[in-house]
């Protein structure tokens, strides 16, 4: 093959979870347990303090104990995750009724709706539907 070499590429199937590194473990998983409501998953024994939560039915939110004092800096736009849900008026209502501030819900400019919630950590959540908005 005259000295070229055929590389395999590496082929990703899916994200596995997102991982906040956080100050307040209590405060964040009281949260994200308590308040979005996620489910809490069994957790291998790591030797560093952390919790992990259900993000749909295969992926999963990993908070990692053990932040100092930098503080989490820029908007929306350069520091979220996003998870979509079934319906934006649903977890509209849902993050009113948990007496939640919010930004949204506003369309992207494909037309898919979205809504911005900090954590109490500074870390950003986009919600978003493949749905389209009506109003």
């Amino acid at each position: 093959m005259c000295g070229y070499f055929l590389l395999k590429l590496m082929k990703i199937k899916e994200i596995n979870h997102v991982a906040l590194y956080v100050r307040d473990l209590p405060q964040t998983v009281h949260f994200y347990g308590n308040v979005l409501e996620l489910p809490i998953l069994p957790r291998p024994n790591f030797d560093f303090e952390g919790a992990w939560f259900a993000l749909g039915t295969t992926h999963t939110l990993h908070i990692i104990a053990g932040r100092t004092s930098e503080e989490i800096t820029g908007g929306s736009r350069k520091n979220h995750f996003a998870v979509e849900v079934e319906s934006i008026k649903d977890c509209e209502e849902f993050l009113r009724n948990k007496g939640l501030s919010f930004l949204g819900p506003k369309r992207r400019p494909d037309g898919a709706p979205q809504i911005f919630l900090q954590d109490p950590e500074g870390y950003w959540i986009e919600f978003t539907s493949d749905e389209f908005m009506t109003t």
